[in-house]
């Protein structure tokens, strides 16, 4: 009898353990993996890793992302000889890369409709922005500047069986004004000479992103 008890309790307490609020969601906070695609200043990706419910409904989450901007020089900016578009309607080229680490804590709403919960989330951000006008064989000269900044959004998940959901992320990225190389000189906010780069070389302010994908609970 003592037996039998003892296993009752334990399949109680291990029931309980595992309870979910719907499909899809844990009480617990085990750690869930996600990539999502989509828009942040261009096409963009990001990897995160989120740490839900640490304190009641409060967690973190850590995140890397990768943007190809849709803009890397400005066409307008005055290379003192005419304009870069000038010099793109003769064959020169632009390319660029956002790299943007990020740290939130979350705040989960938890389900709004049975399978679909939201969480959101505000924290630092800091990244690496980095633009190149191509000569060809004239040469080239590549802009590069790490900024901080802070961002917030809102994840909303969709169950979509076991541990797997499907994940949208709404969100804006503030980026601040920062030094900017051009790998043979830097020039600082205020410095003369500052403006004129800043001007041709496209970097984030405000950044609104949206980006769709999938995670996992582990």
């Amino acid at each position: 009898m003592n037996k039998l008890l003892a296993l009752t309790i334990s399949a109680g307490l291990a029931t309980a353990g595992a309870q979910t609020l719907g499909a899809g969601f844990s009480t617990g906070s085990g750690l869930e993996l996600g990539l999502t695609g989509g828009y942040a200043g261009g096409l963009s990706g990001e990897v995160f890793v989120h740490a839900p419910n640490l304190a009641g409904p409060f967690g973190i989450k850590a995140g890397a992302s990768y943007s190809r901007p849709n803009d890397a020089i400005n066409d307008n900016s005055d290379l003192g000889v005419g304009t870069f578009a000038s010099y793109k309607a003769n064959g020169a080229t632009e390319y660029g890369s956002h790299t943007v680490f990020g740290v939130d804590g979350t705040y989960s709403v938890g389900e709004l409709t049975p399978g679909v919960g939201a969480t959101l989330y505000a924290g630092g951000r800091y990244g690496l922005f980095r633009s190149t006008e191509d000569y060809g064989a004239s040469g080239s000269t590549t802009y590069s500047s790490n900024a901080f900044g802070i961002g917030a959004g809102v994840m909303v998940s969709y169950a979509l069986a076991g541990n797997l959901s499907l994940v949208g992320d709404l969100g804006v990225d503030q980026f601040f004004r920062s030094a900017i190389s051009t790998g043979s000189d830097t020039f600082q906010t205020g410095e003369a000479g500052y403006n004129d780069i800043s001007n041709r070389f496209v970097r984030p302010g405000t950044v609104f992103k949206a980006r769709i994908g999938i995670k996992t609970n582990f």
